[in-house]
Parts: structure tokens; sequence; C-alpha cells
């Protein structure tokens, strides 16, 4: 049976714990830790865990009975906590974004090469039956030459989001919705379409006062395999309507799922395909339902591999590409240029230093609470 360290018990650890709970079994929860001790030890009695608490994760490192770390800090945390227990031989999940940059990222991915430990990086919606069923769908050829994909990244949020202390300022949260909204539908964009080329993008603040950085994002991008796509990220879409859309050679599926086939009049005008949409349908429906489903699809995934010693469905390299693409639509909007890929440590944007000294700060941060200790923290869905 594994042993489980989670570090940080805001809200999002909350599913941390409910998706362990329910691999009972094979795994348990031996510590909390967060450096506000109260607020572990309320998790703890919330959940009914036999486990420790702890206010500074170090004094896990040695410890025999901790095999796999959730890593549920703010992102400016994560790559020093990752890189110390991996270099300790444990096995960690870490939560979205990986880093706050590349550079951060290769440390991580080192420090597991190093270390021996298997490296995961939270992409949860990998893990929902109808994606994971566009995937194969995809990689089943049957949908023929990828042409196009559009992603929107739409979310809300009020001026109050940024009042908790780490949010919207580069230095701690490390971005706005580009890295901590986005990063979910991008994660898919790249799973689904493939390496990238070349993006160009634009960022801007348009309605949120109390915050650094962006609310709003628009990328192009050129995908190795010649498709092309756009990206839109914003905070501002009331309603959060969120979907990609995929058009390729021979039909065009969109999630939520949905799947269009058109075949044309003489005129060149469409209508619809029935049969070869039945086709389709009949082949995307022969795909297996999942047994396990978003976050707990994910941590099964990882103590499966744990288990077995193979590798977890997303990697660090994974997460890295995530980061990569993130870098891009900075640089490229810092800079007003064009970014091509791989980045490497010659982009300006690899380093944090790079990153710092060409951002713009849209607005001064004034207002700056601890936590939202009455209200909560809601967990956002997508897709």
């Amino acid at each position: 049976m594994l042993g489980i360290a989670i570090l940080g018990v805001g809200d999002i650890a909350n599913i941390h714990i409910n998706s362990y709970l329910e691999l009972k079994g094979r795994c348990e929860i031996k510590a909390l830790v967060d450096v506000y001790r109260n607020k572990a030890e309320e998790k703890a009695q919330k959940y009914n865990l036999n486990c420790e608490v702890f206010e500074d994760y170090h004094e896990l490192l040695t410890r025999d009975d901790i095999d796999l770390v959730s890593i549920c800090l703010p992102p400016s945390m994560h790559c020093q906590a990752a890189v110390d227990f991996l270099m300790s031989g444990k096995h960690v999940l870490c939560e979205k974004p990986m880093a706050q940059t590349l550079e951060e990222c290769d440390k991580m991915i080192e420090a597991a090469t190093i270390g021996g430990g298997k490296l995961s990086i939270l992409a949860q919606n990998r893990f929902k039956t109808d994606i994971m069923k566009t995937k194969q769908l995809i990689d089943s050829g049957v949908l023929g030459e990828l042409y196009f994909a559009g992603a929107n990244s739409l979310w809300w949020r009020g001026d109050n989001y940024y009042d908790l202390w780490w949010r919207g300022t580069w230095e701690k949260e490390g971005g706005g919705c580009s890295f901590i909204h986005a990063v979910h539908h991008i994660d898919l964009f790249l799973w689904l379409m493939g390496n990238v080329h070349e993006v160009t993008s634009l960022v801007s603040n348009q309605n949120h006062h109390n915050s650094e950085v962006e609310d709003v994002s628009i990328t192009t991008v050129r995908f190795e395999n010649g498709a092309v796509g756009t990206l839109v990220s914003s905070l501002l879409h009331h309603g959060e309507e969120q979907s990609i859309i995929i058009d390729t050679q021979n039909a065009s599926i969109q999630i939520p799922h949905k799947i269009s086939v058109s075949k044309q009049l003489q005129n060149g005008y469409p209508e619809p395909d029935i049969k070869a949409k039945e086709a389709i349908e009949e082949i995307y429906n022969s795909f297996p339902e999942l047994s396990y489903t978003e976050h707990c699809g994910q941590i099964e995934n990882m103590v499966t591999a744990i288990e077995t010693n193979t590798m977890p469905l997303i990697t660090g390299e994974d997460g890295r590409k995530t980061i990569e693409f993130i870098m891009g639509i900075y640089q490229s909007a810092f800079t007003g240029k064009p970014v091509q890929f791989p980045m490497t440590e010659k982009d300006l944007f690899y380093t944090k230093e790079g990153f710092m000294s060409k951002v713009i700060k849209f607005n001064k941060k004034t207002k700056s609470v601890e936590n939202f200790q009455d209200i909560g923290i809601s967990v956002g869905g997508t897709l």
C-alpha cells in the first residue's frame, strides 16, 4: 500500500483527499502539510484521517512510509517542493500549472531522473470519457488529416478573486488567465493536435483592477503537422462556455461532444452526411468508458504506474509542453514577435529573470488577504 502526503490543504486538496480515499486498499494518506497548521488539522478531522500534520514538508523527505506526494501549493512553490521530494526518491503528482518557468520545469524533470521517482502533472480533463474517446478517435485515423483547432478557455472572475495574496502578481502567481485557467485547455489542445511550430499572441487586462496580470489573451498557432489553430483565454465571459473544435478531412469533432459531417452539393454548399456521421459515431462509441474519471482518474493512473513500474499517462515532459506554450504566448505578446518552438534556454522567457524583465504590470495590486477562510475557494469545472 502506498503512503501519501498532501502539501497544501486548500480546496483543491479536498479533491485529492477524496480521490485517495476512493482508492482505499491501494494507498493511505499519512500526512497533511500546510503553513497554517490549524487548517491541516481541521482538514484531517473533516475527513476522519488517521494521519500526521506538519507545517514544514522537509520533515517528510526522509520518511520511508511516504511514497507519493500530491503538491497542492501555489505555482511559485511547485518547483522547489517537487525537486526536494524527487531528489529524495519520492514520486510526485503536482497540481497545474507545473511551474512558473521552463527552467523550473527542467529542474523538476532532471530531479525525477536523478532521484528515480515518477513525476506527473495534473491535467484531469484527459480523464473524462468523452475527451479520452475523442483522442482515441483522432489516433485511429478515421478522421483523416487535421486542418484546424479552436480552443475557447472562457471563464468569469470578479475583481475580488485577485484579493488572495498570491494571485494577480507575475512574481507569485506567474501569470493570468493564460497560465492559471487556459492551462486545462492548452494541455488538451497539444495532446489532441500534436507539437507546435509557432505562436503569435496578444494579451490585455480589461477589467481586473487589483491584478498585474492579463485577463484575456488571443493566440494563433501553427502546428508541426501543418494544422493551424486559435486559442482564446478570458476571465470576462459570463456563463463560462468552454469548447474545443477540431476540423479534419472527414469530419468536425467538438468538446463537449459533437460530431458533424458534411458532403457537398453540386454547387459546393454543404448538406449533412448522415451515413458517414453514424459510422464515425459507431467507432467513437466502441471505445470503453473510464472506470475512474477526472482527478480520481489521474490519481488512479499514477498509483497504477507506481505499482506496475510503468509511466503515467501525463508525465513531466507533458507538463513542460504546456508551460512552453504559455511562455510562448507571453514572449510573443510582450516582445511583439512570433515565437518558434521548441523553446530553449536561449529564449528570453526561459528563465524567471528574463520573464520578469519584459512583462507589463497592467495594474497595481492594492488589496491582499491571506485566505478566503469564511467563503472558501470554488474549484471550477472545465469542458
